[in-house]
């Protein structure tokens, strides 16, 4: 079975309607997690500290779904 990774991170957006952050060098990254259940409560964890800020997000990214292993090549590698 592969692995199944998930990144979670965020920062503060430009407008809170749309998904542009203000600073890409000021994210936040909280970590990498093994399973979509840690990455959640990580996410949550977050996401509920920064409740105040409306122009705070948090997002979990599914790494695993960058490379598809049952292709020679996944789009993310042909790009070059």
């Amino acid at each position: 079975m592969a692995q199944r990774l998930h990144l979670v991170f965020g920062g503060e957006l430009v407008d809170p309607s749309k998904n542009v952050f203000k600073d890409v060098d000021d994210l936040h990254i909280v970590g990498i997690f093994p399973d979509y259940d840690s990455a959640y409560n990580a996410w949550k964890s977050e996401a509920q500290r920064t409740v105040d800020n409306a122009h705070m997000r948090y997002y979990i990214a599914h790494l695993h779904r960058l490379r598809d292993e049952e292709n020679m090549a996944a789009a993310t590698e042909e790009l070059g």
